[in-house]
């Protein structure tokens, strides 16, 4: 049995795939078009999944979208006519995508499907779809399923309990009291773009303190069983265009800052603030999701599991919890697959087999991927130089070397990543223990904020040297503290140091990974998810004793992580990166022929 699952029309549109109960494949519509978090039918992605499951649109059994439309817009209705008249300009500018496409779905879903699938069409909610992608992917036989986001058609967080093949909605907390909505308001508040700087937001938390954890507490009401009611006379998102309301401001002795303007010591001290009250929340609710539900196994979801510090605080601290499962694609686009395998065990009640150790996600690598051959007819439009390594043993050996000479490389290595981490199959690496690696990687190769930390590959069975995480953290959604054998003794007057001063002091023996808390956002690396990655990171550790390395997605600042050997190249030419890895072609800067335009746009982003 063939279902495909859609998310669109919201944030992060993309399809999935499952055949038989199998997941074949699931893509985000942005690494098509590139255009960062599109939001149109996922035309590009759906064509992408029916030619990995080597069928037609016709031949589908099911067509699951990943929420119920008519709900959402009862949703926005009710809420536009209780904060009317004040309401109306938000409500103008939905109302026209709404007539146009969200009410008329069957309608889009047939255009975009070509007019040949005459079967049924599902509708879960937002919040099933999202504890779906959680729970039946997991290796869990039973587990608590915590889902926390900005809001579905009215739920923005809920508990439910996961069973065997049985999905069942327990408590929830409805629009527009909203954790995610509350961070985004202070993503907002401080500068950065709402739907995609909250994790900004989280990195320039550790650089400042969280002083206004009590006038944050002013605004929101926070039970002890993690449930919570917002004063909404601080907000803005209900009825206007922006996120937050004068009262906000007024709180907080000014305005918002200013996008693209400096961040100060003080957004840095809110960022920490709300950082922390954000923890406290999802600590409390991972604590009466066990409880009610009465496992010891935990899934999540949604936009705010992908709150990493968060998730490792909940890893480390929340008792009674014994095995963690995140979504890997938590935010909307993970709410397709979802969809579908909501379909194929809830509602058809296919069984799970599960082994409590080994989840069903296929390590996230679900997107697509190029032969050599095809790289090799790529790199002939670039009149490009590579050279070809036949096995994996000469590859790793070439990679390996260039790591350990500090140079930057790009990979490009088999089935793209589903989810917004790069894992190491469309990831720029480098090594970590150069104390120079995060300010080069952030102004020469992602031209980002210099503030941003960079998060490390380890191999999983060293895991254990270098961070303090109990369980092994193989998508990249957990934070952990490294060692204290590894960390660095700081100066009477680095310790005095605040702010983004505290940026340039190296604080372990792997500097570029390590934040300014000592903390470290980290991927474990096994054999079995990405045997090319860890081969490349043993022979790294045999070269100079480290068994960690910077990892990053393969992207510039405002671009969606490349998709194809020519976005890649691209990429790798428009930056200051000096090595670039497709598939067993391995390419060289300095070998290059330049791209017009490309000495001009670099010029730009030379270091001081």
């Amino acid at each position: 049995m063939k279902i495909l699952g859609i998310s669109a029309f919201y944030h992060d549109s993309a399809a999935a795939l499952i055949i038989d109960g199998q997941i074949v494949a699931a893509a985000q519509e942005e690494r098509f078009t590139r255009k960062k978090h599109d939001e149109e039918f996922p035309k590009n992605a759906i064509d992408y999944c029916l030619s990995i499951g080597g069928i037609t649109a016709d031949q589908l059994d099911y067509v699951v979208f990943y929420e119920k439309p008519l709900l959402k817009f009862d949703r926005l209705m009710e809420t536009y006519i209780g904060y009317a008249p004040q309401g109306f300009a938000s409500f103008k500018k939905a109302l026209p995508t709404w007539l146009k496409k969200k009410l008329f779905l069957p309608r889009e879903i047939d255009k975009g499907l070509g007019g040949i699938y005459h079967g049924p069409i599902l509708f879960p909610e937002h919040h099933q779809s999202h504890a779906a992608s959680a729970f039946f992917p997991s290796p869990f036989e039973k587990a608590a399923v915590l889902t926390i986001d900005g809001v579905g058609e009215w739920a923005s967080t809920s508990i439910a309990i996961g069973d065997g093949h049985n999905l069942k909605m327990l408590k929830e907390i409805r629009f527009p009291h909203s954790l995610g909505l509350l961070y985004s308001a202070f993503t907002y508040y401080t500068g950065f773009k709402v739907n995609s700087g909250e994790y900004k937001l989280m990195g320039l938390a550790p650089y400042g303190e969280p002083i206004y954890v009590d006038k944050i507490k002013q605004m929101i009401d926070i039970k002890e069983d993690g449930s919570y009611r917002l004063d909404m006379s601080y907000f803005n998102y209900a009825q206007g265009l922006t996120m937050t309301s004068d009262k906000f401001h007024d709180l907080f002795g000014g305005p918002a800052r200013q996008r693209e303007t400096d961040a100060t010591q003080k957004d840095m001290d809110i960022a920490a603030s709300i950082q922390a009250v954000t923890e406290e929340i999802m600590k409390k609710l991972a604590k009466h999701a066990l409880e009610i539900t009465g496992t010891r196994n935990l899934c999540m979801a949604g936009g705010v599991a992908l709150n990493c510090v968060g998730n490792g605080k909940i890893l480390q601290e929340v008792e009674g919890l014994d095995n963690l499962f995140i979504q890997p694609a938590s935010g909307d686009a993970g709410g397709a697959l979802g969809a579908a395998l909501f379909a194929w065990h809830q509602i058809l009640k296919n069984p799970r087999t599960v082994n409590g150790k080994d989840d069903l996600q296929k390590g996230s690598l679900l997107g697509p991927s190029f032969t050599n051959d095809q790289v090799a007819e790529a790199l002939k439009g670039y009149n490009a130089k590579s050279h070809y390594h036949a096995t994996e043993e000469a590859l790793a050996e070439a990679v390996s070397q260039a790591l350990a000479d500090s140079k930057v490389v790009g990979l490009f290595n088999g089935r793209a990543e589903f989810g917004p981490r790069a894992l190491g199959a469309r990831s720029i690496i480098g090594d970590p223990r150069n104390p120079e690696m995060q300010k080069i990687m952030n102004l020469k190769i992602k031209f980002r904020e210099s503030f941003r930390p960079f998060a490390p590959c380890v191999l999983e069975e060293d895991m254990q040297k270098y961070f303090e995480l109990r369980a092994p953290s193989p998508y990249m959604l957990l934070v952990g503290k490294v060692k204290d054998s590894i960390k660095k003794e700081l100066t009477e007057e680095e310790k005095k140091l605040f702010g983004i001063a505290k940026l340039n002091v190296p604080r372990s023996t792997v500097p570029a990974i390590t934040h300014v808390d000592y903390s470290a956002r980290v991927q474990s690396v096994d054999d079995k998810r990405n045997p090319r990655l860890h081969r490349i990171m043993t022979k790294f550790k045999e070269k100079t004793d480290c068994s960690v390395i910077i990892n990053t997605s393969f992207n510039v600042r405002g671009e969606p992580i490349v998709l194809t050997p020519e976005d890649a190249y691209r990429c790798f030419m428009f930056t200051h990166m000096d090595v670039l890895v497709l598939e067993n072609h391995v390419l060289y800067k300095e070998e290059q022929e330049k791209l017009e335009g490309a000495d001009e746009h670099l010029a730009d982003f030379e270091l001081d």
